[in-house]
């Protein structure tokens, strides 16, 4: 996939999660009656500005796109007319200027919500909750799992979907706790499973599922040629429709799976594909071409198997539900999200959970890229969950974020009066330092993964 693909899904996330959370700040503030005098995209300076609405706000494109402000009406920052001091921020009550700065937050979890919402009505296509053969020796083969069950509920709640197991793993494994599976294999026998995530480490990663033995069920999938790609290395080598590949490089297959794999271990090689066309054996010269996704080089062929409609119904599932159904589900998955984030970033300040769980922009570019890559839901989905995890960092009491002036809030309500202007100094140092800190993780957590 081009490089510019997955920097242009990532830009378009960012800007409409950064916009709608200003746009939070900026709706209260006018709300309470507040100047805004600017309304910023990005940091530095604007490289797009227009004045706009009844105080001539100026709104504007700047230079670092990693975040966003609205600046108000503040007499800390400039002098402030006579007439317009009833209008400048540090003039509002606490409630007010509290109302005012959650409410960047708070429009995150609303995207999410809304977002959850129209998913969950609209329906999606997922995965059911196949399991292959667990590997020897990981939790899910010493509970027992064998090849087909399909998982029906988690610790006692129906799940419909592998994204929703692959969730309730992801929750349990942060928390440190075992699960149990209610499973149900082909002679419909019913199963319970207790799968123990103590021995599994603390890394909440993309390979969790398998260090846990709970990988989607592989069905065999016969070698039947069911779509050719025009200008492809398949394609360029004569193959067709129809046609049962038998042999590649020599090497026997009968199995859709294990070909594609052995294809990606091919990429610039030219082969031999022996196919069986009308009853008669053909030998085809390919030059396996070479593609990059994802930062990873394989092998393509460029062909697709012939479908099967009772395959496909027996490994994916439609989830949609009510207008009221869907709407109470994306609260509680908005919530639950929100909940993990926290506990995920406790557990890493304790030292419970390693601090490779961490990831900074280019890990959110990556898969930023990849959810666009694989449809509009999945990209909106990817949206949503990083709203969350926007709303949950900037609500942390770490001043200079959101939750830093909330603190400082709070404290002035119990307190009487303002936190003193030193008290917030050394605030802001503090902060600096631990924001700088959480950046250097994340980055180093970046460059692992992109060259590890």
């Amino acid at each position: 996939m081009n490089p510019l693909f997955y920097l242009a899904a990532f830009a378009l996330a960012l800007g409409i999660l950064i916009t709608v959370h200003e746009l939070g700040h900026y709706s209260v503030a006018r709300l309470c009656g507040v100047k805004v005098l600017r309304f910023s995209v990005g940091f530095g300076r604007p490289l797009w500005m227009r004045r706009y609405g009844p105080d001539n706000t100026e709104w504007a494109l700047s230079v670092f796109p990693l975040g966003g402000y609205v600046k108000m009406l503040d007499e800390r920052e400039g002098e402030v007319a006579e007439h317009e001091r009833h209008r400048a921020f540090n003039r509002q009550t606490v409630g007010r200027r509290f109302a005012i700065v959650s409410a960047g937050p708070i429009a995150n979890f609303l995207l999410a919500i809304v977002v959850y919402w129209g998913l969950f009505i609209y329906g999606m296509e997922e995965p059911r909750a196949l399991l292959a053969a667990p590997a020897t020796g990981t939790p899910a083969a010493v509970a027992g799992v064998t090849d087909g069950e399909q998982v029906r509920a988690v610790d006692g709640k129906p799940i419909a979907s592998a994204q929703d197991l692959r969730w309730h793993v992801a929750r349990a494994a942060v928390e440190g706790r075992s699960l149990v599976l209610e499973t149900v294999n082909d002679r419909a026998e019913i199963n319970t499973r207790r799968i123990d995530l103590s021995g599994i480490g603390s890394d909440v990663d993309a390979t969790l599922m398998e260090r846990v033995g709970l990988l989607p069920f592989r069905p065999r999938v016969a070698t039947v040629v069911g779509s050719v790609g025009e200008g492809s290395a398949a394609d360029k080598a004569g193959m067709r429709e129809g046609d049962r590949v038998l042999s590649i490089n020599g090497q026997a297959v009968d199995d859709w799976a294990a070909m594609v794999q052995q294809v990606r271990e091919l990429g610039g090689r030219t082969v031999d594909v022996v196919v069986l066309r009308d009853g008669a054996e053909a030998v085809l010269r390919a030059e396996v071409a070479t593609v990059e996704e994802g930062g990873q080089r394989f092998g393509r062929l460029g062909i697709g198997p012939e479908p099967d409609p009772t395959l496909r119904e027996r490994l994916f599932v439609e989830v949609r539900h009510g207008v009221g159904e869907s709407l109470l589900l994306a609260v509680g998955q908005t919530w639950d999200t929100a909940l993990f984030s926290l506990k995920a970033f406790g557990r890493m300040i304790t030292g419970e959970l390693s601090w490779k769980n961490l990831s900074g922009p280019v890990t959110i570019a990556d898969y930023a890229g990849q959810s666009a890559a694989m449809g509009l839901t999945h990209y909106i989905k990817f949206i949503a969950l990083i709203s969350i995890s926007l709303g949950v960092l900037n609500l942390l009491p770490i001043p200079l974020l959101d939750g830093g002036h909330l603190m400082y809030y709070t404290i002035e309500f119990f307190k009487g009066g303002p936190v003193p202007e030193r008290v917030m100094e050394i605030g802001q140092q503090v902060g600096l330092a631990i924001l700088l800190m959480l950046m250097a993780f994340a980055f180093y957590n970046d460059i692992n993964r992109l060259f590890g």
